[in-house]
């Protein structure tokens, strides 16, 4: 089992190189193809305002302004794309409608690599990145400062469906780990398992994993953070949404908790 292709969205701004190369590292640990997307804004996004059957000469001068922005974004990308120097280096610019085309070539990728900034809610790639994730379910990688394919990999699991796919789908990436540590707080879930269930599938797959439990209850995300920061993890793997999205947006939850918090970068699949 691998990854063939890394898809890494990016607005066409030069502070994107370091999402850029977090994702050719990526790519290069599994010889994978790397799609740089470049997602600029989408002239469809005026139309509402326009009006139908109107187009004065403001909306005009708007539609020629986000033209230029595009092409402007789209050189700075493919500048970028070839400063990496990764031989299997895609530019991949889309067009108007802008999110039916992310949405594609994340269907047709492995894993989506986004940074920081735009998993906690900030920068033109945000809302991509939630719907990426809660929408089209698709596994991101959040690559913060220092992420590496071959560090030590931290699993947050609780026997759930969140959990388990987040397990299965990061497979590839903990089959390279230097090290994988298991972590389960009984205290803090309402559900009953056997960690030792997830050791004996992790097992038989390449996979040696240690286990650690977790003491203490209510604030998982806290455990596992104070986990992370124990075993010096590179990468925290964890399922995510676990519960109603509008009861995640209302009342946080783990998952928000995890990306809005420094530490480790982050392997979330829902």
């Amino acid at each position: 089992m691998s990854w063939a292709k890394i898809m890494a969205p990016v607005a066409g701004v030069k502070t994107d190189i370091d999402l850029l190369r977090a994702a050719a590292r990526l790519a290069g640990a599994f010889d994978a193809e790397l799609a740089c997307v470049h997602a600029p804004a989408d002239i469809a996004d005026l139309m509402p305002w326009m009006g139908e059957g109107f187009m004065g000469g403001v909306q005009i001068t708007a539609i020629e302004s986000l033209k230029e922005a595009a092409a402007e974004g789209a050189g700075v990308v493919k500048a970028m794309a070839a400063e990496l120097g990764y031989a299997r280096a895609k530019v991949v610019c889309l067009e108007t409608p802008v999110w039916a085309g992310l949405a594609m070539e994340a269907r047709l990728s492995d894993v989506i690599v986004f940074d920081d900034s735009a998993a906690r809610g900030r920068g033109p790639l945000a809302e991509t990145f939630q719907q990426m994730i809660a929408d089209e379910q698709r596994p991101v990688i959040v690559a913060r400062a220092g992420f590496r394919p071959d560090g030590v990999a931290l699993v947050a699991w609780d026997g759930g469906k969140e959990a388990s796919r987040a397990l299965r789908t990061a497979l590839p990436l903990l089959q390279k780990a230097s090290s994988v540590v298991l972590a389960c707080a009984p205290g803090a879930s309402s559900r009953s398992f056997d960690p030792a269930r997830a050791l004996e599938f992790l097992a038989a797959r390449g996979v040696t994993a240690s286990l650690r439990t977790l003491e203490g209850s209510g604030d998982a995300a806290g455990l596992l953070l104070g986990a992370a920061r124990e075993v010096k993890a590179d990468l925290l793997v964890a399922g995510a949404f676990g519960h109603p999205r509008l009861q995640e947006f209302i009342f946080g939850g783990t998952t928000r908790s995890l990306l809005n918090t420094d530490g480790p970068s982050l392997f979330l699949s829902h």
